[in-house]
């Protein structure tokens, strides 16, 4: 596949990306590829699919969570990249209203994002002979089986999966399907275990395309983060954690709510290399809580506070949740610069992380906390963190986990830093006092 183009840019694959191409022109007719970031994972699926396109006439199709996101990382980045790279002199067109491009023997390439119903509609309206589920840890298990029922295009090509991830927690769907080839729901082994195959892409092996500091900065990162993004290592739940993986349940749509907010853990820093910003938008219906985005990153003050006024509006909340410890009147402030029109609260820590998160985990525990989507980094805090013993400082700060529980406790009613005893129940039983 090594071209080059009139303006001498050349495109040459790394050792790694041709044992993916081997992979990939296997019998095999699920494919993964798992690993660190930058690790040259979707650029390689998406040139080996259009590389289908250009054999046969036929139609495929990228899927992500977020259409935005697909939109802003394959669309505007990586897809014109490979176009560019492996058929400069091929004229394609841009449709860029449906988001499909077209080749000139017919065959499409279209994307789509789950969290859009009237688009995931149209997309799914039609078959494929491939399907991308780009970042695939973000995709539930059975939105990724809805959406395999539309891989039935009639062409002259094999009909083929692609999967994309950095590794989540080995109980997610991902690692059951392709690492121990067994129904994830029911353990039950594959029917065709020989169809489903994966291989593992970190960023030291695709080095050639990396800044020169880039491994450098993940080996600064925390280890959780470094294991997945640097390794390329699946999650586990550690010993003592407050939650565990199986207690979180998925959701694929979103009943109406009695309730919404916006929470946010700010990062103690001010600048964008700091620590993430926490911001979680959950919802309570009934005496469920819903877990309906995960907007953590690296921002600067004005940078998160868009963020979640931006996610306020977009989700119709009823409030914005701030965490003031280190932060003070600066978070409020912060927000309302950006519209000083939305609803504020703010909380302050005056207890242990612990005490906090868990009436929150105990809600969980009775199966009352869905998650609409998988949120692997926000999963990952949760089954990862664990509280200190007794007398001993908590130095850890899982920004996600904060967020949630902030949220969770605005919307579940509860008052962690009351003096007097806290009583959860559900409707059978009582799950703890305090």
């Amino acid at each position: 596949m090594s071209t080059s183009t009139s303006d001498t840019k050349t495109f040459r694959e790394t050792p790694k990306e041709l044992e993916a191409l081997d992979l990939l022109g296997s019998d095999a007719r699920h494919i993964m590829l798992y690993g660190g970031s930058r690790s040259g994972k979707t650029l390689i699926l998406i040139c080996a699919m259009v590389a289908r396109a250009l054999r046969h006439k036929s139609r495929h199709l990228i899927l992500r969570l977020h259409f935005n996101h697909v939109k802003t990382s394959v669309w505007h980045d990586t897809l014109p990249k490979v176009l560019d790279l492996i058929c400069p002199d091929v004229q394609v067109v841009w449709n860029r209203s449906d988001y499909y491009i077209e080749f000139p023997n017919g065959s499409e390439i279209w994307l789509g994002g789950l969290d859009d119903k009237e688009r995931t509609e149209k997309v799914l309206g039609t078959e494929y002979s491939t399907i991308f589920f780009n970042e695939a840890s973000q995709l539930t298990y059975q939105s990724i089986t809805t959406a395999l029922s539309r891989l039935a295009e009639k062409t002259p090509l094999i009909n083929r999966a692609y999967y994309d991830c950095n590794p989540p927690h080995r109980q997610h769907w991902s690692h059951r399907v392709f690492i121990e080839k067994v129904q994830p729901k029911t353990n039950v082994p594959l029917p065709h275990p020989e169809r489903y195959a994966s291989m593992l892409m970190n960023p030291a092996d695709n080095l050639d395309n990396l800044p020169v500091d880039y491994l450098d900065m993940l080996e600064g990162l925390p280890r959780r983060q470094r294991d997945r993004f640097l390794h390329g290592l699946w999650l586990d739940t550690a010993e003592g954690a407050m939650w565990k993986y199986d207690w979180i349940k998925r959701s694929l749509s979103v009943p109406d709510m009695d309730r919404i907010v916006v929470a946010i853990d700010p990062a103690v820093s001010k600048t964008e290399t700091s620590d993430e910003t926490g911001i979680v938008v959950a919802g309570r219906a009934g005496n469920s809580l819903y877990v309906l985005a995960d907007l953590s990153d690296k921002f600067t003050p004005k940078g998160w506070a868009t963020v979640a006024v931006n996610a306020f509006a977009h989700y119709h909340a009823d409030r914005i949740i701030g965490e003031v410890n280190n932060g003070g009147d600066m978070v409020e402030s912060t927000i309302h610069a950006v519209n000083e029109n939305v609803s504020y609260k703010s909380v302050h820590a005056t207890r242990g992380k612990a005490v906090r998160a868990e009436p929150i985990a105990a809600i969980y525990e009775l199966g009352r906390g869905y998650h609409c989507g998988s949120f692997p980094e926000l999963e990952g805090q949760m089954t990862e963190w664990v509280p200190p013993p007794p007398g001993k400082q908590d130095n850890d700060s899982p920004d996600r986990m904060d967020a949630l529980v902030w949220a969770a406790t605005e919307l579940m009613g509860l008052n962690m830093e009351d003096e007097h005893s806290i009583v959860v129940y559900d409707d059978r039983q009582e799950i703890s006092t305090y």
